[in-house]
Formats: C-alpha cells, sequence, structure tokens
C-alpha cells in the first residue's frame, strides 16, 4: 500500500481546497494511504475528511531535535511528497528523510534544491481555481493534465464531522419551526477577506429574523470580543451568539447541522460548502480575491460577487473596498430565500 504526504501549513481554507488532491490520490492509486501534513488548528479538518488516512502536526513536527524529525518522516515509507504550499523546513526534511519523489513548485528557489519533481505553476496570474491549481501537482504522479471542471473537483472531498454536536447546541437547532432555516453568519474573516462590513452583516440578521429564520453568529473568542457592542445593538434578532463557544470540531458539526452560513472567503465558508450545506459567499471582483480563485465549493456553494470588473479603487485602498460593500443585504436575503431547509445531520 503506498502512501502520499500532502504538505498544506497555512490557514483552514486553504486546507479544505487541498482536499481534492487527497480525493485524486485515491482515485489515481486505489487503496492508498494519504497523510495531510498541517498546522495544529487545521488538525480536526484532517481527521473530519474521509481522504485523510493520518495527520502529521507540523508545530510539533519542527519542536523535535533533527534526528527525531528525520525520523518520523522516514516511519512514513512514503512514495512521495507534495508540497501544495512551500515549506522550506519541510522541503529541507523530506529530502533528508530520503522520500522518493518529491513534488513542488518551480518558483521557489529551495525547491530547486530538495524537490525532484518540479511542476511550473503559477498561482497570482492563473485563471484557475486554487483547488483546480492544487491538482496541478499531481501530474507528475500520473494525473490527467486537462484540469478537471470544478463540479468535479468539488465531488474529490467531503466533510464528516468527527465528533456529535454538544446537547445544548444540538437542541438550539432542533426547536425550529416548519420552513424556518438556521442560518449562520460569519462576519469577521480576521483579515482573510474583503469584509463586507458590520452594518451589512446587522441588516441581513434583521431581514433574516423578519423573515422569521433563525440566525447564529460564529466566531473566535477574539472575535466575540471585538463584536460585543455590535452583537448587543442586534440581540433580538439573533438565536444565539456563539462567538468563542465552539472548538472546530463542534463547529464543523454546528454547521453539518445546520441549513447553510454567510461569510466572506473564510474558512467557515469553505467548511460549511465541503459539509454539504448552503454556503453563501460574499466576493469582490477584484483577481486573485474574486471567486474565480477562491469560490467555495459544494453541493450548495454559491457566492455574490459585485459586477465591476478590474477594479482599481479596491486594490488601492482594500480596507475600504467599494466593491464588497456595493452589494446589499436583500440580495443575500433574496438569495437565502431560495434555500431549502436541510435535514438536520443525525451526528
Amino acid at each position: 500500500m503506498k502512501t502520499f504526504l500532502v504538505s498544506r501549513t497555512d490557514a483552514i481554507g486553504d486546507v479544505v481546497l487541498t482536499l481534492p488532491v487527497c480525493g485524486q490520490l485515491k482515485r489515481l492509486f486505489p487503496g492508498c494511504r494519504v497523510v495531510l501534513i498541517g498546522r495544529t488548528y487545521t488538525q480536526a479538518v484532517a481527521e473530519a475528511c474521509p481522504q485523510v488516512d493520518a495527520f502529521i502536526n507540523v508545530d510539533e513536527l519542527l519542536k523535535m531535535p533533527p534526528n527525531a524529525q528525520i525520523a518520523l518522516l522516514r516511519a512514513e515509507e512514503a512514495a512521495a511528497i507534495i508540497h501544495v504550499f512551500p515549506n522550506k523546513a519541510l522541503a529541507r526534511l523530506a529530502r533528508q528523510a530520503g522520500i522518493a519523489v518529491r513534488i513542488g513548485t518551480r518558483n521557489r528557489w529551495f525547491h530547486w534544491l530538495t524537490c525532484n519533481r518540479l511542476v511550473a505553476l503559477s498561482r497570482r496570474h492563473s485563471p484557475l481555481h486554487e483547488a483546480q491549481l492544487n491538482l496541478q501537482l499531481l501530474r507528475p504522479l500520473g494525473a490527467p493534465k486537462a484540469n478537471l471542471p470544478l463540479a468535479e473537483v468539488a465531488t474529490l472531498s467531503n466533510l464528516q464531522p468527527a465528533e456529535p454536536l454538544g446537547g445544548n447546541f444540538r437542541q438550539l437547532l432542533q426547536t425550529r419551526k416548519a420552513g424556518q432555516l438556521n442560518v449562520i453568519l460569519h462576519p469577521s474573516s480576521r483579515g482573510s477577506a474583503r469584509e463586507w462590513g458590520l452594518d451589512h452583516f446587522g441588516s441581513l440578521a434583521q431581514l433574516l429574523h423578519q423573515a422569521g429564520h433563525r440566525v447564529f453568529i460564529t466566531g473566535t473568542a477574539a472575535d466575540g470580543e471585538m463584536l460585543r457592542p455590535w452583537l448587543t445593538a442586534h440581540a433580538a434578532a439573533l438565536t444565539a451568539d456563539l462567538t468563542g463557544q465552539l472548538s472546530l470540531p463542534q463547529l464543523l458539526a454546528f454547521i453539518h447541522a445546520s441549513d447553510g452560513l454567510v461569510a466572506a472567503s473564510t474558512g467557515p465558508l469553505h467548511l460549511a460548502a465541503a459539509l454539504g450545506r448552503h454556503a453563501l459567499g460574499i466576493y469582490p471582483p477584484l483577481r486573485p480575491t474574486d471567486p474565480g480563485r477562491w469560490a467555495p465549493l459544494g453541493p450548495h456553494a454559491e457566492y455574490i460577487v459585485f459586477d465591476r470588473p478590474n477594479c482599481t479603487d479596491c486594490r488601492t485602498q482594500p480596507a475600504a473596498c467599494t466593491c464588497v460593500r456595493a452589494i446589499q443585504p436583500a440580495q443575500v436575503l433574496a438569495r437565502i430565500s431560495g434555500w431549502q431547509p436541510l435535514a438536520i445531520s443525525a451526528s
């Protein structure tokens, strides 16, 4: 049984869009073992993905003595390592561990010293989606050269919560009435995307409440502190403020048991899409942050983008992105109104 290491040592959304690489490896090499190398905070994503057989925590790995680092990688007896996200330390370790096939991009100088399969890949100027770009790194292993359509890419991975949703949180979702939607709003991107604005999210919460739907707010504990005045101002429209209350495994379970989520291009948006929930992303038209590169992938994933190509104002002042701000809460409500309530999972 062949083992493949897939290295993606950055954020949650990036890891979710790398999971199709794991699924494609399973297609190319039936019965193979896939090990994801990632950061501590992404381990729950790996554990929720059936296409991932094991996880190596790079934060813990790099704390080990050098000989122990090499020994750990050697113990995997990997046929290949795919450096989806360039990491100089891991690239060096993979070479020292004697992994036979080491795949990286040509545009990182240290890959010329550490990898023996180099792929010409330019992300910034490519018209392809991030997940399609990731799959190009499998070409040295015999993957098709033709780019898979996004609908097919989306089928290469899925997420299933690794632990059941806590009773109190499950009860929150199960008390809805017929026709009601359990909608999660994730207002803060923590700088990972163009912000839609708290005023717009507040208006959307009010509109959803008036339409009879139930609104839940998610985010980290730090998000909760930052949002406190906003949460207080909109308390009457909110079913529950869950900021700081959900671990990542519980966030996965909560999203999976809800109907859908609205956010900018953030990790939770991509989690919702991969979990098979409604996932509505709010995007600017400016490459490379537009949905052409970062759209959520899943059976109920969609996005709204303001139709203003070649926007230069937002490039010079990203903190005041007028293209994202031009998307109105009523437009978002209209999209959500077309959602069908999804069955609450039994997990």
